[in-house]
């Protein structure tokens, strides 16, 4: 008489992930430069805004940069 066996057979696979330094070092380099562009931008805003503020309206701050412009 022929005996079987029952094999359980395990397969899997492992995958590894290795980040280099400079891929790092780009990532937070980005990231700054992200942040700093987005404070620059809404500083322009709140200024713009400042100056329409102080000169009556958009139309008026217009105006007013080009006096200030020529001189006249």
């Amino acid at each position: 008489m022929v005996e079987q066996a029952k094999v359980k057979q395990r397969s899997g696979t492992t995958t590894q992930e290795r980040t280099d330094a400079t891929t790092e070092v780009s990532k937070v380099g980005v990231f700054t430069i992200a942040a700093f562009g987005t404070l620059v931008g809404l500083w322009s805003v709140a200024c713009l805004i400042g100056g329409m503020a102080a000169s009556g309206g958009p139309l008026e701050l217009v105006g007013n940069w080009f006096k200030a412009v020529t001189g006249m």
